[in-house]
């Protein structure tokens, strides 16, 4: 599968120096000349990319993790992470469906890649894994404390708009399709399989 990572809201020049190299997080600064023809230290951060997927079962029903994670609170969300090393975007999620829930997708499909943020130069990709069975237990890491729950389609909407949901790039693509009968209707057909 060729995807395309998606540009970021800001490019980070190629004079821009690396003055952090860290284990997620690079910091890169520059000079910028700015409107009155002085100059600015300019700042933007770049990390690894990451996925989401969101897993449906074959019987339909949507599955949540509700996790801990060392200095966190209890949060729920979709399977995710980061995308590691060489390893392409359809990789990385299938491996991530697969260590934090247990299962596999009969099929994947890239629903959502987007840059969220200027801040960062940061891709996040989100899949929804279709007709999903369980093949093995969750490999979690030693960091991740991950329960999984499952839902109905009727409640989608008011559990990625709960307080404590994380993957807030998922809220606002959900809460965008909501009030639009046509985009609902397809996302529902994509989810579901309809």
């Amino acid at each position: 599968m060729q995807i395309t990572r998606p540009a970021p809201k800001v490019k980070i020049p190629k004079s821009a120096k690396n003055v952090f190299k860290g284990l997620i997080f690079d910091v890169y600064q520059w000079e910028q000349k700015l409107f009155d023809g002085s100059l600015a230290t300019f700042e933007r951060l770049k990390r690894v990319d990451t996925v989401n997927v969101i897993p449906v079962t074959r019987d339909r029903k949507i599955i949540l993790l509700h996790q801990r994670q060392p200095g966190t609170a209890l949060f729920t969300g979709f399977a995710g992470g980061r995308i590691d090393g060489n390893e392409g975007v359809a990789e990385a999620a299938e491996r991530e469906l697969l260590e934090e829930t247990g299962y596999r997708a009969q099929k994947m499909v890239l629903w959502d890649a987007i840059q969220p943020t200027a801040m960062v130069d940061w891709a996040i990709y989100t899949f929804i894994a279709q007709n999903c069975r369980r093949v093995a237990k969750p490999n979690l890491e030693a960091g991740e404390k991950i329960k999984l729950k499952f839902f109905k389609w009727e409640d989608f909407f008011r559990v990625v708009s709960a307080p404590n949901f994380r993957d807030t790039e998922i809220t606002l693509k959900a809460l965008k399709i909501k009030d639009n009968p046509q985009e609902l209707e397809n996302f529902k057909r994509l989810l579901l399989g309809d």
